[in-house]
C-alpha cells in the first residue's frame, strides 16, 4: 500500500498535464505515492499525453466515454492504493504543493477530511466567484455543514471516508456532506490558487441550477435518510389537518343553507387532503425502502471510530 494516491480527473487537458506532473514530483518528494490519472473521455489527446510519462508513480485509467466528473472521481479511488487518498484538479489551478501540508495536518491532529479553502481565488468574480459564493451560503445553511469552499476540489482523505463517499451523478460538489454523513472529522485550511493557464473551463452558469437541485438531495440524506417518515409523515399530517379544517368549515356553511359549489376554498380543501394522503403514503413507502436497503444489504446504521481494548486501540471501519 502507498502512503498516497493524488486522484486527478480529467477532461481535455493535454496542455495541462506535463506542468501538472513536474509539479507534483517536486511536491511529493520524500513520500510513497501515485498519481491515478482518471480520463474521462477527453478528445484532445490527453491520454496519449499521460502515456508518456507512465512510470511507477503514474496510473492512468481510461474510462470508455464521459460519465462526468462525480463518476471518474469514483474510478480514481476505486484504483487507488494509497493510505491516504487526494483529491485534484487537473486544470493547474490547485496547487500540488499544498498536499504535504494538508497531509501533516491530517496525520499529527487526527483528522478524517482536510479540505481547501481558496481564499484568494484567481477566477471572474461575475461568472464564478459570485455564484459560488452564493451557492456556499445556501450549501452551509441547509445541509448544517460549515465548509467555506465547497468548490475546492483540493481535499485529502483518510482511505476509508474515500472508499464510502459514495459519489455518484453531480455529487462531487457535496464531499464534505457525503463525509460528514459517515460522521467524519473535518477541518479547512487556507489553499494557492492560480488562474488557469491552459484549456477552457468546463463550468459556467449553468452549474448553478445543478447544484440547487442536488442541494435537495443532499438536504434529505442529511437530516432524512434513515427516517423519511419523519420529513413526508410530517408534511402529510399538516396538509391533511388543513384540508380536513378547511372542508368542516363548509360542511357548516353548506349545513347553514350556503352554496360552496363554485368556491375555490372547496377544491384546496380537497387538493390538501388528498395531498396529505399521498405524502403519509410516500413516508411509509420510503420507510420500507430504507428498511429494505439496510437489512438486505446487511448494511449497518451506524459507524465505529474507534475501539478501546484494554490497553490496545482497535480499528473498525463499517
Amino acid at each position: 500500500m502507498k502512503d498516497l494516491s493524488v486522484v486527478i480527473t480529467v477532461l481535455n487537458e493535454r496542455e495541462n498535464i506535463f506542468p501538472l506532473i513536474d509539479a507534483i514530483h517536486k511536491a511529493l518528494q520524500g513520500l510513497d505515492y501515485e498519481v491515478v490519472f482518471v480520463d474521462d473521455g477527453s478528445t484532445d489527446g490527453t491520454q496519449k499525453e499521460i502515456r508518456k510519462y507512465l512510470d511507477d508513480h503514474i496510473v492512468l485509467v481510461e474510462l470508455r466515454r464521459n460519465y462526468g466528473q462525480s463518476t471518474a472521481m469514483t474510478a480514481g479511488i476505486d484504483h487507488a492504493r494509497g493510505r491516504y487518498i487526494a483529491l485534484l484538479d487537473g486544470d493547474l489551478q490547485n496547487d500540488p504543493s499544498d498536499i504535504p501540508m494538508m497531509l501533516e495536518k491530517m496525520i499529527d491532529e487526527d483528522w478524517d477530511v482536510v479540505a481547501g479553502y481558496r481564499k484568494d481565488r484567481k477566477d471572474g468574480a461575475l461568472l464564478r466567484k459570485l455564484p459560488s459564493n452564493i451557492a456556499n451560503a445556501l450549501i452551509r445553511r441547509m445541509t448544517g455543514v460549515y465548509i467555506k469552499d465547497y468548490g475546492c476540489t483540493l481535499k485529502v482523505f483518510k482511505r476509508e471516508i474515500a472508499e464510502d463517499l459514495g459519489i455518484y451523478g453531480e455529487l462531487h460538489r457535496f464531499i464534505p456532506v457525503l463525509a460528514k454523513l459517515q460522521g467524519a472529522n473535518i477541518t479547512q485550511v487556507d489553499v494557492k490558487h492560480h488562474a488557469r493557464m491552459h484549456g477552457q473551463s468546463k463550468y459556467g452558469l449553468n452549474r448553478t441550477f445543478k447544484v440547487m437541485a442536488d442541494l435537495i438531495t443532499m438536504v434529505f440524506f442529511r437530516k432524512y435518510i434513515q427516517k423519511p417518515m419523519h420529513l413526508f409523515g410530517t408534511l402529510g399530517f399538516v396538509s391533511f389537518a388543513l384540508g380536513l379544517l378547511i372542508n368542516i368549515y363548509l360542511l357548516i356553511l353548506k349545513l347553514g343553507g350556503t352554496d360552496i359549489g363554485g368556491k375555490p376554498l372547496l377544491i384546496l380543501g380537497l387538493i390538501l387532503l388528498l395531498g396529505g394522503i399521498q405524502l403519509i403514503t410516500i413516508g411509509i413507502l420510503a420507510e420500507i425502502s430504507i428498511r429494505t436497503y439496510f437489512e438486505g444489504t446487511n448494511r449497518k446504521t451506524y459507524q465505529v471510530r474507534r475501539i478501546f481494548d484494554g490497553q490496545k486501540e482497535n480499528l473498525e471501519h463499517n
